[in-house]
């Protein structure tokens, strides 16, 4: 590093004494970090906590860019929290479930106040010094209420503010604006056109009748805080797209990205002549390195997602954060707006109820290990004293513990690594659709269980929602092998091998009455009951019931529902073959014609083919 940046730096520090991060900077520099370096953690983490800035530093100390002077960008956003964000992020749900992603799902709800702008490491905490200031001048003149008129156009659908409160907020973002300039000696351009909270951009045209149906359900007039808030970005990646890793990898050469689970990769898509077909060029956000990595361990993020909010301001006059005045406040000033939206009370609220439906959502499981490797598979991957090992990779990296040891896999198959693998993408396309699942039902066979475990993991519940084991959803055991009923792991057994299941669920049908070779009426009755008392057992109050089961759990655990009388057996069993892993049915209740009906599944289908053993020793004697 240059002698003079040097100099700037250690008179930086010199100013930064006596202050309150000099309690962030100190202990950095304590620890031998560089000054400037040190600074640049701080402005990349929020300037939240010593930590975090130092686990930053580590995990940078091989960034090439870690010595460079490139500031962060800054932008100011006004955010309504409360009952209208919950509203708002209901419909950014809902539209990307119906209509598909659009622009406006790459950032949160929120208006514009102050585009990005660039301000040096050293002189950040200025920024919120000048948030506080603008905040504290403007906060007896912002409106309590913001009231929002529904615009819409063939590419645009957003809620607009009136002109009245629409002049005093752009008054704080140019007081936010001058504070900065002069505290922080940086340019901070406030916005000057329409205010507007934008709720979709640059979607199909054949999409805007449903996404103005969804937005209609979103009441301007709901209670709402609004807070300012202050983002940063890193300003080289502006232009990249954004990946989020889902599995962990490990470097098999020394230009590939070590991943882990939740790190973040920019990709420049005009950068990619090196990678070959299934690879990408990327920039990992949490070590700075760049280098090679496997475009399947990815999935596409939000732009937003990378962001690192700083300081807010909450525009509040009441006393107790607690209050309700504030919320008594904002739905009478959001009243008189009401008329605006161009749909009656009833309708709404149907509109809304429709949102909240109850639903059941049956899955098939996903590939199982034997259905790949055939009926020896477990020989196949046995060791001569019982051991487990893995002699493909599509075969489980592990087994779980069982107590009469290995051979009780044979009638009661794991998953295979595909199978696993389709399970989470199962589980990562239903939480982009926001499904929101509250409760879990699974067959006792071990790959359905494994089947919810990963869903739930993609979903990040999976320590919130308990799997129940129901056996009356189990497989028609006359097409089971043997003529006894399977070997199945017990809930204790679940439990130690790491699944969260429950132990205090009474199922329908207890595991030891599962019966060999039963009759097709014993077996649909069985489903019928077990169906009966899962629904019930359920909230009244919306979200869906994921059921986890088999091929024939799409026909006979639905038809109960749907009040269809069981299939003709022989059509049964042609239509279960037909059923592919990780298959859906989706039902919805509808409580104004108290019924269920079958609609489209919240995500889509999931194809994918078989592909035969390779045996390359055999290649190489053919040819």
């Amino acid at each position: 590093m240059a002698a003079g940046e040097t100099q700037l730096y250690a008179k930086v520090t010199s100013k930064l004494k006596g202050r309150s991060s000099s309690a962030l900077l100190e202990p950095l520099l304590d620890m031998g970090f560089p000054a400037h370096t040190a600074l640049k953690a701080l402005a990349a983490t929020g300037r939240k906590t010593v930590e975090e800035a130092s686990d930053w530093l580590r995990c940078h100390c091989n960034d090439p860019s870690l010595d460079d002077p490139i500031p962060q960008e800054y932008a100011l956003f006004l955010c309504p929290t409360g009952p209208l964000l919950d509203k708002l992020q209901e419909f950014w749900r809902e539209s990307k479930r119906q209509c598909a992603k659009n622009r406006a799902h790459e950032v949160f709800p929120h208006i514009t106040l102050c585009d990005f702008f660039t301000c040096e490491d050293q002189k950040v905490e200025c920024l919120y010094e000048a948030l506080k200031r603008a905040g504290d001048r403007s906060l007896g003149a912002f409106p309590a209420a913001v009231p929002l008129v529904l615009h819409s156009s063939v590419s645009y659908l957003g809620f607009f503010v009136d002109d009245g409160p629409a002049d005093i907020i752009r008054e704080f973002a140019v007081m936010f604006a001058t504070e900065a300039s002069v505290l922080a000696d940086c340019t901070v351009k406030p916005c000057t056109k329409q205010l507007h909270l934008t709720l979709a951009h640059k979607f199909y045209p054949h999409h805007q009748r449903t996404l103005e149906q969804l937005a209609r359900a979103v009441h301007p007039g709901h209670s709402c805080q609004w807070t300012a808030a202050l983002y940063s970005r890193d300003m080289r990646f502006v232009h990249y797209q954004t990946l989020r890793v889902l599995f962990q990898y490990k470097p098999q050469n020394v230009d590939e990205l070590t991943l882990s689970l939740g790190d973040y990769i920019f990709v420049d898509p005009t950068q990619q002549e090196e990678a070959s077909e299934g690879w990408v060029i990327g920039i990992s956000q949490r070590t700075g390195c760049r280098g090679f990595l496997p475009e399947n361990y990815t999935e596409r993020a939000s732009e937003c997602d990378t962001w690192v909010k700083h300081r807010t301001y909450t525009f509040s006059r009441a006393l107790d954060p607690g209050s309700r005045k504030d919320e008594a406040s904002s739905r009478r000033n959001g009243e008189p707006h009401a008329p605006h939206m161009s749909r009656s009370a009833s309708s709404l609220q149907s509109l809304q109820a429709s949102i909240l439906r109850r639903g059941v959502l049956v899955v098939r499981h996903g590939e199982r290990v034997d259905q790949v490797f055939g009926k020896s598979w477990l020989q196949q991957c046995s060791t001569p004293d019982g051991k487990y090992y893995r002699p493909d990779l599509n075969f489980p990296r592990g087994l779980p513990r069982r107590s009469n040891g290995i051979k009780d896999f044979e009638s009661d198959p794991p998953l295979s690594s595909c199978g696993i693998f389709q399970s989470r993408m199962a589980g990562e396309a239903l939480l982009e659709s926001g499904t929101s699942i509250t409760s879990v039902f699974t067959s006792p066979a071990l790959r359905c269980v494994q089947t919810a475990k990963h869903i739930l993991e993609e979903l990040k519940l999976e320590k919130k929602v308990k799997i129940r084991v129901e056996p009356g959803i189990f497989e028609w055991t006359k097409w089971e092998a043997g003529k006894t009923t399977p070997t199945l792991m017990t809930l204790e057994e679940l439990k130690e091998a790491n699944f969260n299941v429950s132990m205090d669920y009474r199922p329908a049908f207890p595991l030891a009455s599962l019966l060999p070779a039963e009759s097709y009426n014993d077996y649909v009755h069985r489903c019928a009951v077990s169906m009966e008392q899962i629904v019930s057992t359920c909230s009244q109050d919306g979200g869906v019931t994921l059921i986890v089961g088999h091929g024939s759990a799409l026909d006979s655990c639905t038809r109960p529902l749907l009040r269809l009388p069981p299939r003709d057996c022989a059509d049964f069993g042609r239509l279960v073959r037909k059923i592919p892993f990780l298959g859906m049915c989706f039902c919805e209740e509808n409580k104004e014609e108290g019924k269920w009906e079958l609609v489209n599944p919240p995500v889509k289908t999931l194809t994918h083919g078989s592909n035969p053993a390779f045996n390359w020793r055999h290649w190489v004697q053919d040819n």
